[in-house]
């Protein structure tokens, strides 16, 4: 028999102490991705010096670094087995953590290759490949997206590292279309939200393609559920991947580890626990502790020790011992070799009485059938009853003799772990007195749970005299085993407190709970136990036969300080499962060993490990696991060995198919956060190893959400800081030196990302990152956590960051825009390259420039939601970045030739974009744009009128005054240029109040002095032209004339437009050509009305001829007379009228159609009509003594009818019409005509001032 405090403890302390060591060793590696070579054996060395020939030093320079490279991946495998088997249990039986549920839920990642696709379908859209029905606006949002979005490098970036999601490409898309829909104009019956969405449902078609999805697998990779709620076989599956442990390792480790065994399990999280309680005590007593910062916390050390292994007990304590069974809410109990340590003595010890350990068992006997029955006839009807002693009683159905076979079930619930079960058979009775029916026979079983559960034969006891000498009943009888019975069996047993007679009994190994667990004897039909012993504090243990006791024959023990209880079994596979059972309840670090075993391995009689599973006979079994299973996990560095974990988790995170910024799945923090409260890893410790591989993920391009490396961050500040966020707050010196070093590479890190923001954060990706990224560095700029940091520090840091950020936007930009060459040779292609190449080029990076900061003011404003400042210094930043552009700006300016107007557009494109802004309005870079464009405009503004004025001048020098437009062709050049040279400077939107007013001052007192100079011109040629027209009835107005009258019709019309200015002085400029145009109208007017009245002065002087008493009028009137008799004369004056209505008409004609002002026309017709009238009064006038002619009368009459007729018709109103004049005129020539029809009897033949329809037009 081996003594539990023999050289096996010893032995089993030294292998682990080794181990320890060259885990300490790995964990002060230099290298954070690999394990450092262990010591060389100073055995190799001896082996290669004792050599008679030595290679040469390259060979074995060679040969040594193969060996060390095979020696650390060995060393690697091997550490990453021992961690495997340490995280498997974990898996198995958690106490202390579950799967979160409230994770955010992680997207899909996007590849090269789908975002390869995704361009070729978003180019297939654009060349209208694709069967998607879309409008113009949509296809420009598109196009604006693949252009801008798509295209970026700084998208392909951020997709090779991993951080982009489906969901960010449509949120950019989203962002991108709102803006664009907002301002597309209302439709009736169409919201802009239909619209939104419409053009979603879209861009969703065009994302998708022409996939087929029925063609995706079946079974979902592992990556692919890694979001969802893992069962512990997932689990496995992906630490198997983390960790690289193939999977016949993994089977062998489940195996041979039990870990589908939840005793087991437990028993191994028991002795875990008392492992780390003895390491503490240890620790006390030796004074050996981690440096802390305070010498009072190794005190205080000793006691987190102590109530986070409390807190385990009670996490383990809290777990029902089965669903099924009894649970039992007792209070912690702790073994009695640690009750020094715990201050725990016997009086709190909690003693179980024998009603605490009643078990519950069920039943189930099958009766099959009954061989052997010849006393009663074939026909007669038998049946079985069964009971339980003490329960109720069932009974068969009912069979002939002849085949009495049944199959029936009996279910039957009892509390006695040795039930007696009573199977009887009877056949009914047929005599008319009997009462009972007749018992043909009956068996009694005593069925255990580790009977057997199969059928089986069963002799039955038959009444004297019976035929049935043969009887047999063939049933089966099932009992259960309850969970918390762990097992049982007959042993002799001999105790000097309990079981003091060495007899056999049969005994149950009852848990009661996680931690209390009793060994109890049974008698027949008895629920509660005979005698129970609590295994608390007993170590059990293998020994050799006792030649004083009769019965059993292999031997085994449960040691306790006062107490030995011996016990045998009769065989010994038995004996081992009563061991087995035993070690796992009473927690002991020792593990039994059969002597047998023991001299097989160690045939020599050496020193054996206790390491060695029972279960299996050698290490060979296990194909070399037996020292990773068997390992002590509290002679470990987990500290170390979480790094390692967390590490690679994090990578193999990074490397699924989910956007996880940094962000482990449910079950990766389930598992790690189990690992962590089992093995007692620091939280402290836990965070800081967290941020290094966050931020050094980070460094190395990845994608990591600020808001995990702030929750890290303020957790680990918060512990350095005293402030206990886990409950822990002993502070070690590590962990505070760590800290500082951790703290200032995150504020590089951020500050870093801050100058790079339009490439760490591409188009405000991740959403709210740079919000985050700021809120952190105001959290790692504070010296401490209850302080905080003034505002104004946190602004010149980032302000300081900013300054550094536009160099690099400008630098990368002007490299996209191949502007700012790298080397001599593309320098001196920029200088030699031609002023209008250096404009374009310059204009290009303007553009590019202010899509840059329509991104920055787009994407990346988040930051004003928490801090006041950031656009204020977004704004610095913008002006920072403009003073670049204005370097290259200023270059290729100057060397534009002089009076070279084609940088306009240049100013207009940055002073458009500037203008709308509130912080760049005005601002440096603006007012520097101003001064440099100044000078310019000017002069561009005196030369343009200096050569309006010029074309005025030689141009109506050269006028054909040929109908153009709206007037003539010099008239059109000059609105046109004036309106041209207007529109121009508004375009401007000159952004200073001051030059702005002055330039629009100036431009329209130069449309004054234009317009005015080109009416005069116009009046003047006007006048010249008229006089050059003829008097007689032949004049036909020249179009030549309309054209001078629409000229200045035009010119009342533009200087509405071109000469109006607000206010004041202003409005007098305005007035002044205004009143000019009107007075020169009038003018023209009164000439042109001057000119046709005229032709009615000569009509009239003709007529004048036949004025009474002249000797003309004497002598046509005799010569009419004559010739009257012999054939049909002329009607006289007849044609004169005739040729004058026709001037008449024909002018109202050509005025009416080639002059474009209507109200002109009406004034000039007015006058007409009025100036017609009034000569023709006149001339009565001056002949009121006479009485006129006949003929004189009749081409009166006829003139002034169709006049009146004919102005009436174009519009001459009635009062104008039906003056005093007219009214002489026509009171006049009716007297005349009444005083003709009384005198001659020819009279005026049908010619009469009378109103007629019947007169000839």
């Amino acid at each position: 028999m081996l003594d539990p405090s023999s050289s096996e403890e010893e032995s089993d302390e030294l292998l682990d102490e080794e181990r320890r060591d060259a885990l300490l060793a790995a964990g002060g590696g230099s290298s954070p991705r690999s394990l450092p070579p262990p010591p060389r054996d100073p055995r190799g060395r001896e082996g290669g010096a004792g050599r008679a020939a030595s290679p040469s030093p390259s060979v074995l320079s060679e040969g040594r670094e193969e060996q060390e490279r095979l020696q650390r991946e060995e060393r690697e495998k091997r550490l990453r087995l021992q961690l495997y088997v340490f995280i498997a249990r974990c898996i198995a039986h958690p106490f202390n953590a579950k799967q979160p549920t409230d994770m955010a839920r992680r997207q899909q990642k996007l590849n090269k290759q789908q975002l390869q696709t995704l361009k070729e379908r978003f180019q297939a859209f654009l060349n209208g490949e694709t069967q998607i029905v879309a409008d113009e606006a949509f296809c420009n949002a598109v196009r604006s997206y693949y252009e801008v979005f798509l295209k970026s490098d700084r998208v392909a970036r951020m997709v090779h590292s991993g951080g982009c999601s489906a969901n960010d490409f449509r949120d950019v898309f989203k962002k991108n279309i709102e803006k664009r829909v907002r301002s597309l104009p209302e439709i009736d019956g169409l919201s802009k939200e239909t619209v939104l969405s419409s053009w979603l449902a879209k861009y969703d078609a065009i994302y998708r393609g022409e996939e087929d999805f029925c063609k995706q697998p079946n079974r979902m990779a592992l990556s692919a559920v890694s979001e969802l709620i893992l069962s512990k076989e997932q689990l496995y599956e992906m630490f198997q991947q983390i960790l690289g442990i193939k999977k016949l390792e993994h089977q062998l480790i489940y195996n041979a580890c039990q870990l589908d065994n939840a005793d087991e399990q437990a028993a191994q999280i028991r002795r875990e626990l008392d492992g780390r309680l003895q390491l503490a005590e240890q620790m006390a007593r030796e004074r050996k502790f981690p440096k802390f910062i305070t010498r009072e916390m190794e005190n205080m050390y000793i006691e987190e020790l102590r109530s986070s292994v409390n807190l385990l007990m009670a996490n383990l304590e809290s777990l029902p011992v089965s669903k099924g069974g009894p649970e039992f809410k007792l209070q912690k109990l702790k073994r009695s070799q640690n009750s020094a340590f715990l201050d725990i003595g016997d009086e709190n010890e909690v003693q179980l009485s024998k009603s605490d350990v009643v078990l519950s068992f069920t039943l189930e006997i099958v009766i099959m059938e009954v061989q052997g029955l010849k006393s009663v006839a074939p026909n007669r009807i038998v049946y079985c009853t069964m009971e339980v002693e003490g329960g109720e009683k069932l009974q068969t159905d009912q069979a002939e003799a002849s085949r009495p076979q049944w199959g029936t079930q009996g279910d039957f619930t009892t509390t006695h772990p040795r039930p007696v079960v009573k199977v009887k058979l009877f056949t009914e009775s047929t005599g008319v007195l009997a009462l009972e029916d007749k018992e043909l026979g009956r068996v009694v079983l005593y069925p255990t749970s580790n009977s057997s559960k199969s059928p089986d034969l069963h002799k039955m006891i038959v009444p004297k005299n019976s035929q049935d000498s043969d009887l047999k009943i063939k049933l089966a009888v099932r009992m259960d085993k309850p969970p918390h019975m762990k097992h049982c069996g007959y042993l002799y047993a001999l105790g000097q407190k309990v079981w003091k007679r060495w007899k056999k009994r049969y005994f149950v190994l009852v848990q009661v709970s996680q931690y209390t667990f009793a060994m109890c004897s049974y008698r027949e039909k008895k629920s509660e136990p005979q005698e129970l012993m609590q295994l608390e504090g007993y170590t059990v243990d293998y020994t050799a036969p006792h030649t004083g006791l009769q019965g059993g024959r292999m031997f085994f023990n449960a040691v306790k300080e006062g107490d030995t209880v011996i016990f045998a079994s009769d065989d010994e596979q038995d004996r081992i499962l009563w061991v087995q059972a035993m070690y796992r309840a009473t927690g002991q670090s020792y593990k039994p060993v059969p002597a047998s075993q023991a001299q097989k391995m160690n045939p020599k009689g050496g020193d054996v490990s206790a390491d060695i599973s029972p279960l299996y006979t050698d290490r060979g079994q296990k194909h070399g696991m037996e020292e990773f299973i068997s390992a002590n996990p509290c002679k470990f560095d987990h500290a170390f060995l979480f790094q390692l974990l967390q590490r690679q988790t994090l990578d193999h995170r990074l490397n699924d198919s989910y956007s996880c910024l940094g962000w482990f799945s449910p079950g990766q923090v389930f598992v790690l956060d189990e690992y962590c409260a089992r093995y007692g890893v620091r939280g402290c410790h836990r965070h800081l190893c967290y941020l290094n591989e966050l931020i050094e993920h980070s460094e190395n391009g990845s994608v990591i959400d600020p808001t995990l490396l702030h929750y890290s961050f303020a957790f680990c500040a918060s512990h350095v800081h005293g402030n206990r966020p886990d409950g822990i707050g002993t502070v070690s010196v590590e962990e505070k030196e760590r800290f500082e070093e951790i703290k200032d590479r995150l504020s590089s890190l951020l500050e870093n990302q801050i100058s790079h923001f339009r490439y760490c954060f591409p188009f405000g990706r991740p959403e709210g990152a740079l919000k985050a990224t700021l809120s952190l560095l105001e959290r790692v700029l504070m010296k401490d956590i209850a302080t905080p940091i003034p505002a104004e520090e946190v602004k010149k840091v980032v302000r300081k960051c900013l300054e550094k950020a536009a160099l690099i936007n400008y630098t990368r930009l002007t490299e996209y825009a191949k502007i700012e060459a790298t080397a001599e040779k593309d320098s001196e292609a920029m200088n030699q390259a031609t002023p209008a190449r250096k404009l374009e080029e310059v204009l290009h990076l303007a553009e590019l420039c202010i899509e840059v900061l329509q991104q920055n003011e787009e994407h990346h404003s988040e930051g004003r939601e928490a801090f006041a400042w950031w656009p204020e210094l977004l704004a610095e930043h913008a002006e920072k970045f403009l003073s670049l552009y204005s370097v290259d700006m200023d270059s290729a300016l100057e060397a534009q030739p002089q009076d070279s107007w084609d940088s306009f557009p240049l100013f207009q494109l940055l002073n458009n974009s500037l203008r709308n802004d509130t912080f760049l309005c005005n601002g440096k870079f603006h007012k520097h744009l101003q001064e440099i464009f100044v000078p310019m405009v000017i002069r561009y503004i005196d030369l343009m009128e200096s050569s309006i004025a010029q074309s005025i001048h030689r141009g109506l020098e050269q006028e054909s005054w040929q109908p153009v437009n709206n007037g003539s062709a010099t008239s059109e050049d000059l609105f046109w240029k004036l309106d041209a040279l207007q529109m121009f400077v508004f375009d401007l939107h000159w952004p200073e109040p001051e030059f702005a007013h002055h330039l629009e001052q100036r431009l329209k007192l130069m449309a004054t002095d234009m317009i005015e100079a080109c009416v005069k011109r116009t009046r003047i040629a006007f006048e010249v032209k008229l006089q050059k027209t003829n008097k007689s009835t032949d004049l036909r107005i020249p179009s030549s004339l309309c054209t001078m009258f629409n000229v200045l019709v035009d010119a009342k019309k533009q200087t509405a437009k071109l000469c109006i200015l607000e206010g004041g002085q202003e409005q007098q400029y305005h007035s002044k050509i205004d009143d000019l145009v009107e007075e020169t109208v009038k003018e023209i007017i009164s000439l042109l009305v001057s000119k046709v009245v005229s032709v009615l002065e000569g009509v009239l002087s003709k007529l004048s001829r036949y004025d009474e008493g002249t000797f003309f009028s004497s002598l046509v009137s005799f010569t009419v007379k004559a010739a009257a008799k012999y054939v049909d004369v002329p009607k006289p004056g007849m044609d004169l009228a005739d040729t004058y209505i026709m001037f008449v008409r024909q002018n109202q004609d050509i005025l009416r159609e080639k002059v474009n002002e209507e109200m002109y026309i009406e004034k000039l017709f007015d006058q007409w009509y009025s100036g017609s009238m009034k000569v023709i009064c006149m001339w009565l006038a001056d002949r009121l003594d006479l009485q006129l002619h006949i003929y004189q009368l009749k081409t009166l009459i006829k003139i002034v009818k169709k006049t009146y007729r004919d102005f009436r018709l174009q519009g001459v109103m009635e009062g104008t019409l039906n003056s005093k004049t007219y009214d002489t005129v026509h009171s006049r020539l009716t007297v005349e005509e009444a005083t003709v029809s009384v005198t001659d009897a020819g009279g005026l033949q049908g010619i009469t001032m009378k109103d007629s329809d019947e007169e000839e037009g």
